[in-house]
């Protein structure tokens, strides 16, 4: 499988990790939908990160999908970043939707600002994402705190993978916005997954996923 994406995207961080939290051996790419737009789209007309080529050709977007597909593929092996019982899957994936919402107004803030001219830039617009996207990490903050996620990578999960990436990705793109200070818990949880050999073969930025 080929994955194709820049690693500042929590997205395609998203779905580096998971892959080898499942043990799905995969090559990466690191392509840029905007520096690298043509190149991006002789592999996916639709220019999408994270695209993922799969072993036959077939090509998938939409981090979620893309794992959804990744599932099926490790439960052949015993592997699965999910619960199994309803109450647990249940509570993982409000975890999840609040670490992705967190992702999706983090980044409409970072296009809004670095894309936008200045004069353009609709400031109710702005201010109600913003309030969308701390309201999303004040609420993940929450179900961290009253909740434990895994710290280690033989008992991750899906949940804190993503808890993980949005926090670590917000904190390097808009840290003026949600100052680590009001958010202890989620601090203290995304110091310890950093660390994990999964993150750090993946880490933030422009570099490529090393096995």
């Amino acid at each position: 499988m080929l994955l194709i994406g820049m690693l500042d995207s929590p997205y395609v961080r998203r779905v580096a990790i998971s892959l080898q939290v499942l043990g799905l051996p995969f090559e990466h790419r690191a392509v840029s939908v905007f520096r690298a737009f043509d190149e991006f789209r002789a592999i996916n007309p639709v220019v999408k990160a994270p695209t993922l080529v799969c072993d036959d050709g077939t090509v998938l977007m939409e981090s979620s999908l893309i794992l959804e597909y990744a599932e099926s593929l490790a439960q052949a092996q015993g592997r699965t970043l999910m619960p199994t019982t309803l109450s647990a899957r249940q509570a993982d994936l409000r975890v999840i939707g609040l670490g992705l919402a967190a992702c999706e107004k983090s980044v409409q803030l970072i296009y809004e600002r670095g894309l936008r001219p200045a004069e353009k830039q609709h400031e109710p617009w702005v201010e109600r994402v913003t309030g969308q996207m701390l309201a999303a990490f004040a609420c993940l903050e929450a179900e961290v705190a009253r909740r434990a996620l895994p710290v280690t990578a033989a008992q991750m999960t899906q949940a804190a993978i993503t808890t993980g990436i949005a926090w670590h990705f917000v904190q390097q793109m808009l840290p003026q916005l949600v100052p680590a200070t009001r958010f202890a818990t989620l601090s203290a949880f995304s110091a310890k997954v950093e660390a994990l050999a999964p993150f750090r073969a993946a880490p933030h930025g422009e570099g490529t996923y090393v096995p």
